[in-house]
């Protein structure tokens, strides 16, 4: 039991000194880590068998989450290293065996300028009311942007900020905010429990970690509507793609009332990508899209596909396509022409951008 615990603990200190993003311990493999986006087995690590593999993974389990862990199929859960590093795990079945993915969570939160975010990004963290959505693929900075964020209101205001989170990523340091931190599983039952309570106690600012379902959603407008500032994240690729899959959370039935609700309460949508850079390391791509008037009008018209033809033609509001973004990044010989290209949604407009600089 003992050389379990010892083999988790190194393989969790070693991606935590190589600055991995994540850790993949899958039966038949070496223990794998993901840098700069590429995954690197540890090859001088044995392949993980089925014993070893359950063994470790077993070590991040507390008897209980075990239980739930073999009922449910898989499980989420922060673990820490005797307080050197954390992580956002995941534990899973995979042809029967047992699974895990580890997400380290850095100790130090970043600013949005260690993040190399546009600076507009302040702007949302001094609303007094409103929705802003931080979106994007899986592992590529949602989270780190949205601790960010929180994070700088944390410093600069004197506000209650509730987060309901499944699991706790990042840890706060209360400064001149009070940070209630709320974990699924630990502080409250479910997230629909959570969210349903959490205008009972006073907040100024809410983060949901992520909206999950029309549920979440619905709690996120309402408290937006009720004079909040919400921040959350949604796994979509665009901000026109965000609206849709917004609206389409919903029965038909409910559908105007929510473009009603998300036209008087959506801010801002941030959409990010994490780009290898040609130094090395990774730099964010990101489509910005601030509500103005005419986004209003699209939202409520349902005219969505018109939404990037606005952002491309407000850049003096601070709006950037993802492709305007990329193009920047291509232009200041930050990341490849190569991997702008895959990143983007639209290649030939990406090249007609470049062309024209």
């Amino acid at each position: 039991m003992d050389d379990y615990k010892q083999k988790l603990n190194d393989l969790l200190a070693t991606t935590a000194k190589e600055n991995a993003s994540d850790l993949h311990l899958a039966v038949g493999k070496h223990p794998t880590l993901r840098i700069d986006g590429v995954l690197m087995p540890l090859q001088k690590e044995p392949l993980l068998t089925p014993e070893l593999a359950e063994g470790i993974i077993s070590e991040l389990l507390t008897p209980e989450q075990k239980i739930k862990f073999i009922e449910q199929r898989q499980i989420d859960l922060a673990y820490s290293l005797e307080d050197k590093a954390r992580f956002r795990v995941n534990v899973y079945f995979e042809r029967g065996h047992f699974a895990a993915a580890l997400r380290l969570v850095p100790a130090r939160i970043k600013t949005i300028e260690e993040l190399n975010l546009p600076p507009l990004l302040h702007d949302f963290a001094r609303l007094s009311q409103g929705f802003v959505l931080l979106v994007g693929p899986a592992g590529h900075g949602k989270s780190s942007t949205l601790a960010a964020l929180v994070d700088e209101v944390n410093h600069v205001r004197s506000d209650h900020i509730i987060t309901v989170e499944d699991p706790i990523e990042y840890l706060f340091t209360q400064d001149k905010c009070i940070v209630s931190q709320r974990e699924v599983g630990g502080d409250t039952l479910s997230f629909h429990s959570a969210l349903r309570t959490i205008l009972r106690q006073d907040p100024d600012v809410v983060m949901i970690g992520e909206m999950r379902d029309g549920t979440s959603i619905a709690t996120a407008m309402t408290a937006a509507e009720t004079g909040h500032l919400v921040f959350s994240t949604l796994h979509t690729n665009s901000a026109s793609q965000t609206i849709d899959r917004i609206i389409d959370s919903f029965p038909p039935e409910q559908q105007e009332q929510v473009i009603s609700q998300l036209a008087a309460t959506l801010v801002a949508i941030v959409s990010e990508r994490l780009m290898p850079r040609i130094s090395g390391g990774r730099v964010p791509a990101a489509e910005i899209m601030i509500v103005n008037p005419a986004i209003r009008n699209l939202i409520r018209e349902r005219k969505f596909y018109q939404i990037d033809l606005v952002i491309e033609t407000s850049l003096q509001e601070g709006m950037v396509t993802l492709n305007r973004s990329l193009a920047n990044l291509v232009k200041n010989k930050e990341v490849s022409l190569e991997n702008a290209e895959l990143y983007s949604l639209n290649p030939s407009e990406l090249r007609i951008l470049l062309e024209r600089t």
